[in-house]
């Protein structure tokens, strides 16, 4: 066996052994049809024999063969079904094991994986090739098994009838299957290139859906069919030549099968004429010339599909083995948090060639409300993703509550965080299940206050459905205002010790932001908040301010003391209110 298919086989066995029993059983039927398949053309031949010569038809006997023929057809079309319907429990199970996998691993792996994989490539693994995986290489699996064995099975029953011919196909049968094998050797490189390519036109399609408004706003559509185009005309090429390839083994397998029927069927004839076999016998034999090489037939045309697998399984495989984020399982949780937070000469760029944060220290104390302000790429949202944990620090340190948050487990100090993207996000569900999201026993009185704190009240009570209306997939049933106002509620509802908002209100009107903005001083009273902020009239009450510029914190301090500083900050803050 191949490299690939063995490297495949042993990847593949650990999802396939738990649903063995199903794989066995389908085995087994098939087996049990092929006897009985092969059988028939046994009692085909006596049956011909029965009705051979003029006035010489042997009725009783013709009709027992044939009662024997019914049965044995209809047995062997019944363990058909039965091997049929275990195979497709089997690929189903397998294909969702897999999946199952898939999705703990996405959970994970370090976030940096999915920041620089295309989201559509990531799905079309999860989707189409597990499919390639499971339905081409078991199918396939089990295709060479039954066909060894029904190869063994007619070899033996062909002997039995006449060794002669049996040679024939013996000898003449199996270079169909090394032609098949020379021809596909040569297309595996090209399935590899059509499944990336696959996984290319996934990922750049489920960007072209997402974005469609934005495509259509800035008169785009042509440049994103024409890129579409360019992708797809990449996959009809790959495909094409691959398709090509293999689509010549089944075709020259066969043309060398009908030279050999044919040799076998004048051979025969030879033989028939001098008494030494009787047509009743050819007619069987010829069936089990063909059924010989069937298999070979069958395993030439699957080639295509193992290749398909092999190449998908790459892709599936790769993101399994993907390293997961440095475990936490053995550290203790934090089980109070006070809400101090402090970053000592931390250091990360993610990139090596790029440094972004440098020796950044912060001492941030309990209930102290902390802007982060500064242009487009200083390093605001970053500072979120390694309070988070989202990214781990390349040196220094960060503590929360005097815990180096390497050393506990990410989920408890996560606990004691409440955070709002500027991206906000809800899931198909209805909205007092979005906004229950962090607090699930939360009750339907406690959704509906930390709904009124956040001004969303007002348009849900409008709803149809109310709470209970359903979001639909990508919350296109809302304003992107009302998806923040639900988000900002989720944390509300959760009152945790410590906030971050990174820009929070982008989406929200004037009036309604003021409103928030209350609301927001209600809830934040008494906690740690971190607040990224490009508006910077929303952060004028925050206790310290933090400007940054390159990575680096280039000023501290309240707003009125920044702007008699008269340096970065008053810069910023003037560029956008003027004088």
């Amino acid at each position: 066996m191949k490299k690939g298919y063995k490297k495949l086989l042993s990847n593949l066995m650990p999802y396939v052994r738990p649903h063995k029993r199903v794989f066995i059983l389908s085995v087994i039927f098939d087996l049990v049809a092929i006897v009985f398949n092969m059988l028939i053309p046994y009692f085909s031949g006596l049956a011909i024999n029965c009705i051979i010569g003029v006035n010489n038809v042997n009725f009783n006997l013709l009709i027992d063969y044939l009662i024997v023929i019914f049965i044995l057809t209809a047995l062997s079309s019944l363990f058909n079904w039965l091997a049929s319907y275990n195979m497709n429990i089997l690929t189903y199970r397998t294909g969702q094991s897999i999946r199952s996998s898939i999705i703990i691993k996405l959970n994970n792996v370090p976030i940096k994986y999915i920041d620089n994989n295309s989201h559509g490539d990531i799905m079309n693994t999860m989707v189409a090739d597990v499919e390639n995986v499971t339905d081409g290489f078991l199918s396939g699996f089990k295709a060479i098994v039954c066909g060894i064995f029904q190869v063994v099975v007619v070899m033996v029953l062909m002997l039995v009838l006449k060794w002669q011919l049996a040679l024939v196909v013996i000898v003449i049968a199996p270079l169909s299957l090394a032609l098949a094998i020379f021809i596909t050797k040569r297309s595996k490189r090209l399935y590899r290139e059509r499944v990336e390519i696959q996984g290319d036109l996934g990922g750049y399609t489920e960007e072209m859906i997402t974005n469609m408004k934005i495509i259509k706003a800035f008169n785009s559509e042509q440049k994103t069919i024409d890129n579409f185009v360019t992708i797809n005309d990449k996959m009809f090429v790959a495909s094409e030549k691959s398709t090509f390839y293999a689509s010549l083994a089944n075709p020259t397998s066969r043309f060398v099968n009908g030279l050999m029927y044919g040799l076998v069927g004048v051979t025969g004839a030879i033989i028939a004429i001098k008494g030494g076999i009787t047509i009743g016998q050819i007619s069987s034999f010829l069936s089990y010339a063909d059924n010989f090489t069937k298999p070979f037939n069958d395993i030439t045309s699957i080639f295509a599909d193992l290749n398909i697998a092999v190449a998908s399984a790459n892709r599936v495989f790769e993101l399994l083995d993907e390293q997961n984020e440095k475990s936490d399982k053995n550290l203790p949780n934090i089980k109070k948090c006070n809400g101090n937070v402090e970053l000592k000469n931390v250091e990360f760029s993610y990139s090596p060639s790029f440094k972004l944060i440098e020796n950044l220290n912060l001492d941030v104390k309990k209930s102290q409300r902390v802007a982060i302000v500064g242009p487009t790429g200083c390093g605001k949202s970053t500072i979120i993703n390694l309070l988070m944990r989202f990214y781990d620090v390349d040196s220094g340190s960060i503590k929360v509550s005097g815990k180096d948050i390497r050393k506990v487990t990410r989920k408890s100090f996560r606990s004691f965080y409440g955070m709002v993207l500027q991206e906000s996000w809800l899931y198909n569900a209805s909205i007092k299940d979005n906004v229950a999201y962090g607090k699930s026993d939360a009750s339907m009185d406690e959704i509906i206050e930390a709904c009124k704190l956040a001004n969303a009240d007002a348009f849900i009570e409008k709803l149809p459905n109310g709470y209970d209306t359903i979001i639909t997939e990508r919350a296109d049933n809302i304003s992107a205002g009302q998806k923040q106002l639900l988000c900002i509620a989720r944390v509300m509802l959760m009152k945790p010790p410590m906030i971050i908002l990174d820009e929070a209100t982008s989406n929200i009107d004037t009036r309604t932001e003021m409103k928030i903005q209350q609301a927001l001083d209600i809830i934040m009273e008494g906690k740690t908040c971190f607040i990224v902020a490009h508006r910077l009239s929303t952060i004028e009450n925050a206790d310290v301010i933090l400007v940054m510029n390159k990575g680096k914190i280039v000023e501290q301090g309240t707003h009125k003391e920044l702007l008699e500083k008269n340096g970065f900050y008053s810069q910023l803050f003037y560029s956008q209110f003027g004088n």
